[in-house]
């Protein structure tokens, strides 16, 4: 098992990772109890309690835990205030106190939902996340961000709440649907391209292996992505400053999701073609040169480029503009200067944005994505 710490200044975590650790849950859950006794509310989708929710709650019976499961859907239209405000009274109604310990077991929607909760109930109970996607192992568990969606677009009501501990077992993404497992892969794209060359690189060159769910490729995969995700939020929990770097893909992929209404991208499949955007825009406008652009499109559409998203480009190039990381209606941009290396601006003409999302967007239709979304099949 790697245990790899997450050293913020006042809240200390470990990710751990490894096959079978799902098994060993209860274990893990017991040392984060915020007192003896403490009742452990577990948040998950139906379809992960069908495929995943016995072994959770045998490890629970084991450590004698006293537990409640609560369901919520795991698709965006379900992460929205009403989602959370359903499950609050439901954890009232069973009990729940300041000494409850909630734990997210579930894709990126689960966790940022049980997050946002937990940062809220009785005015904060400790979390503790289990992810289930490949996007929420590598990325959404860990750093504290949650958050809902609002019409207007994306996590625009959240908070800071960093977990307790973030427990990863790469074998639970077996009974992953192929289209979220092959979106998930973007957002450990994402970390090779703003901090670890090595990890992109390894990426391109084990593309088949990595698809075929190889054990040890896959979770060199999330260890690595692990690894930068930790030590860029230990660097700047708040995103002041350097985390911004991890937004790299996400302004043009989240303006895409709300054009959409949510229903045509799944969420690493928007920060996909975000990231080509991103990366047409980083060239055009000279921030790196026309070979790493190349290297950076060549990689990302390796691993199957997305449909384009079937919105009006205006549109989304009104929703930038209220993306909650814009400031003073100027979009910060995240751009590749070079494998592992990005940078930030706000000064890119208009024109080249306008290509990009141009590039990204059709008029034609596709197909919606299930109303109960697509974690677990």
């Amino acid at each position: 098992m790697k245990k790899i710490p997450v050293r913020i200044k006042y809240n200390h975590y470990n990710v751990l990772i490894g096959a079978g650790l799902l098994g060993r849950a209860g274990r893990e859950l017991l040392r984060n109890l915020p007192s003896p006794g403490s009742q452990v509310f577990v948040v998950t989708s139906p379809n992960v309690r069908r495929h995943w929710g016995e072994q959770l709650e045998q490890s629970l019976k084991r450590e004698k835990l006293s537990y409640r499961v609560l369901e919520m859907n795991d698709g965006e239209p379900a992460k929205r205030l009403e989602t959370v405000e359903k499950l609050a009274e439901q954890m009232v109604q069973a009990g729940a106190d300041r000494k409850t310990l909630l734990v997210a077991f579930g894709g990126g929607v689960v966790g940022d939902c049980v997050g946002f909760l937990g940062s809220i109930f009785m005015r904060g109970v400790p979390v503790v996340q289990i992810p289930t996607t490949v996007l929420a192992q590598v990325d959404a568990s860990i750093g504290g961000k949650t958050g809902v969606n609002l019409s207007a677009g994306k996590n625009l009501i959240g908070t800071f709440h960093q977990p307790k501990a973030v427990l990863v077992d790469p074998a639970i993404l077996e009974t992953l649907d192929q289209r979220e497992f092959r979106a998930g892969l973007f957002e450990s794209l994402k970390c090779g391209v703003i901090r670890d060359r090595k990890l992109f690189e390894f990426m391109t060159q084990q593309r088949e292996k990595i698809l075929a769910q190889d054990r040890k490729a896959l979770e060199r995969v999330i260890v690595d992505s692990v690894r930068v995700k930790a030590g860029v939020v230990a660097a700047d929990e708040r995103e002041a400053g350097l985390r911004r770097i991890l937004n790299f893909g996400h302004t043009i992929g989240h303006a895409l999701e709300a054009a959409t209404g949510y229903t045509q991208l799944l969420h690493g499949e928007a920060v996909a073609l975000g990231m080509l955007a991103a990366t047409a825009i980083a060239r055009d406008a000279a921030f790196c040169k026309p070979g790493t652009a190349d290297q950076i499109m060549s990689g990302i559409e390796a691993y199957g480029r997305p449909h384009p998203a079937t919105a009006r480009p205006d549109e989304v190039m009104a929703l930038l503009k209220s993306d909650k990381k814009s400031v003073a209606g100027k979009v910060h941009w995240v751009l590749p200067e070079r494998l592992g290396k990005v940078v930030i601006s706000s000064e890119v003409p208009e024109t080249i944005v306008k290509n990009a999302i141009d590039n990204v967007t059709t008029k034609e239709g596709l197909p919606l994505i299930p109303q109960g979304g697509t974690d677990q099949h």
